[in-house]
């Protein structure tokens, strides 16, 4: 008899443990090679996990709702339907993985393709199959892509579904859906004479706050999973010396730009991701990293955006290459980006590749605030909401300016004063003398 034991796979490199979401299979049911067996949710989303072996589940160790650490048994394969009863009568005695076999010795089948360990090329191939999210392989289908062609972007060489994208349009940029605008930062008041005698400009709509879980006083409630992928993230940075510096940026210009394009789709929060986009490639150390053996200079400029989930903890979809996707697509990525994420479908690659962050409170009101810096990151920045404020102007009058405050915390073991005053410097001399820029 020859019992395949099913691990709890890594789906990402700070996973530790997993809680099983629901398993696609039953016990008893047929399983081929590649088909999803179980949905695990991992730090920060729910991952589809498949088989890389043929046989029948013959018993679960681990049932829906309930968490394994990563490495750990969470069900049990076998061969032929056969050996199914006495399969389970070995792992209720525990002694499933040393149960008599004629056939070769049980194998360790770890499931989970975003799992998969490769080869030091980053063969996307193993065991002769190619190692392809369900996404990506419904995807290549309908854009009749060949996936033998394709090298994957995923984890461990995955193809993922932005690979097979690429490869149906290539040289053009990735777009998602169609999107409704999202503003983050307060709507515009159009310039004032210089006479401080215009309107206050009109109150946004209330953002939604994020809903938690509903608690008893007194009670103690558990972390989710995501909130617990926070805290451990949050403690990483305790040992990191940090400092902050502020800027006030005047945003008529890019307001005015974003009333007039906002009905084609585009969003606030993809036009400020564009602006520090576009000014990071002017300071190649602002998104860079630390590392022991010195600085990480990243060759693409991938712009994490905090977002609150709706039932606790926090997520940073990732806008890749900010820089060089143009406003448009850039603001139906990131539609299709927070839909998936408050889905819990993002694959880890699609969370976890940012090289600097942009935390935006300004649609709750906030004049200003302190982000914390993410692991593995150079600098992070946190925005404010834009106000009209009075301000002198260059001829010795009084005007009125929206207005906004941003703050940027760094790695002082890489970044100094210097460097990030320069960066918001430029930040907002770009926004306020040509935000029109963003849209070439």
């Amino acid at each position: 008899m020859s019992i395949y034991e099913v691990f709890m796979p890594a789906l990402s490199s700070t996973m530790t443990e997993g809680k099983i979401v629901s398993w696609v299979k039953s016990p008893g049911d047929k399983v081929e090679k590649g088909e999803t067996v179980v949905v695990v949710e991992s730090d920060k989303a729910d991952m589809d996990v498949e088989s890389f072996y043929e046989g029948y589940l013959a018993h679960i160790l681990v049932q829906a709702g309930e968490s394994a650490a990563v490495g750990n048994a969470i069900a049990y394969v076998v061969e032929t339907e056969a050996e199914i009863e006495a399969a389970k009568a070995a792992a209720n005695s525990g002694s499933a993985a040393a149960a008599p076999t004629a056939a070769p010795e049980p194998v360790a089948a770890t499931v989970g393709a975003a799992a998969i360990p490769t080869s030091q090329n980053g063969s996307n191939h193993k065991e002769g199959r190619l190692v392809v999210s369900p996404r990506a392989r419904k995807l290549a289908k309908e854009l009749k892509v060949d996936l033998k062609t394709l090298k994957g972007s995923g984890p461990y060489g995955r193809i993922i579904a932005e690979d097979v994208e690429i490869a149906a349009n290539p040289g053009k940029p990735v777009a998602s859906a169609p999107v409704a605008p999202t503003p983050s930062v307060s709507p515009t008041a159009p310039v004032a004479p210089p006479t401080p005698t215009a309107a206050p400009a009109p109150a946004p709509a209330p953002a939604p706050v994020p809903a938690v879980a509903s608690a008893v006083p007194g009670q103690v409630v558990p972390l989710t999973t995501f909130q617990n992928a926070v805290v451990r993230n949050m403690v990483a940075t305790l040992s990191v010396p940090v400092f902050r510096v502020g800027y006030t940026i005047t945003t008529d210009g890019l307001d005015k730009l974003y009333k007039q394009i906002k009905s084609k789709g585009v969003t606030m929060t993809a036009l400020l991701a564009k602006a520090v986009a576009v000014t990071l490639q002017k300071h190649p150390l602002i998104n860079a990293s630390y590392s022991e053996q010195g600085i990480v200079y990243h060759s693409d400029i991938n712009i994490s955006v905090a977002v609150a989930m709706d039932d606790g903890g926090l997520i940073t979809p990732v806008l890749k290459n900010a820089d060089l996707v143009d406003i448009y697509s850039l603001s139906r990525t990131w539609k299709s980006l927070v839909e998936r994420a408050r889905a819990k479908q993002l694959q880890p690659d699609e969370y976890n590749s940012g090289t600097f962050t942009v935390s935006n409170l300004g649609m709750f009101g906030v004049d200003t605030f302190d982000a914390i810096l993410p692991p593995g990151q150079g600098a992070i920045l946190a925005v404010g909401a834009s106000r009209p404020q009075i301000v002198a102007t260059p001829d010795g009058l009084f005007g009125v300016r929206q207005q906004m405050q941003v703050n940027i915390t760094a790695d002082h073991r890489i970044i100094y004063g210097a460097h990030a005053a320069a960066f918001l410097q430029d930040l907002a001399k770009l926004i306020e003398t040509n935000p029109q820029s963003l849209t070439m």
